[in-house]
């Protein structure tokens, strides 16, 4: 969408093959000013600045896309700035990595225009709102939602329409799995360290205190009858 009058010719079944390869016959003669090689398919939508860039190299470059429906995309000249009045105070720090801020607004030190508090690395509320989504997304200091989303939205920040990450039903798969592997420093299981029967020597007992370490009875000694054991680090 991003790449020169795509947006302005998409029809109503989407983009045309035809328009798709006219882009890329254009793109193969311009030279982004970043990185300086050919391909860049996106020009500044300022009159008369023809500076024109991959998506890749536009945070290094300083540009602008806004993932906005018009899909108008900005040099490092002429990108919008955030038009809060607000500066950080002394030994201020990003909300999010707790690393200090600029001294001032600037391309990658940004504020919430709502609380004028919240001050954040670019890539940090990028990062965020990778994170958490449309339906989340908020100032992380104030809470606002729409002033802030529409903000970030105007400086470039790509927000994606999907559910919060936590809300990945494999997201905390790891944390259901259960360790199931001799620990011993010598496993005498004929079936190996990972083989574990309901009851006998071969039996699994995992550490009473962290779950985090295993031995079969014999390995470590014990009865059949055992019922519990504590790995060294624990005893």
């Amino acid at each position: 969408f991003f790449a020169n009058r795509i947006f302005q010719q998409e029809s109503t079944d989407g983009l045309r093959i035809e328009d798709i390869r006219q882009m890329i016959k254009r793109a193969a003669q311009k030279r982004c000013f970043v990185c300086g090689e050919s391909g860049a398919a996106i020009t500044c939508r300022e009159t008369g600045c023809d500076r024109s860039f991959h998506l890749p190299c536009a945070v290094e470059g300083g540009c602008i896309t806004q993932f906005l429906p018009q899909y108008r995309s900005f040099c490092w000249e002429h990108r919008p700035e955030q038009a809060v009045e607000a500066a950080p105070e002394e030994n201020t720090t990003c909300l999010i990595c707790l690393d200090p801020v600029e001294d001032r607004k600037s391309y990658s030190t940004m504020v919430c225009p709502a609380c004028k508090h919240a001050w954040f690395h670019r890539g940090c509320i990028q990062n965020q709102a990778i994170h958490v989504g449309f339906s989340c997304f908020c100032c992380p200091h104030c809470q606002n939602e729409y002033r802030f989303l529409m903000e970030m939205l105007t400086m470039g920040i790509r927000l994606p329409r999907r559910l919060p990450s936590w809300e990945n039903s494999h997201a905390y798969a790891a944390l259901s799995e259960r360790h199931s592997r001799c620990d011993a420093s010598e496993c005498l299981c004929p079936g190996g360290r990972e083989q574990a029967e309901e009851d006998g020597p071969w039996h699994l007992l995992l550490c009473c205190s962290c779950a985090a370490e295993g031995t079969h009875r014999r390995c470590s000694c014990l009865t059949n009858s055992t019922a519990s054991w504590e790995c060294n680090s624990c005893a």
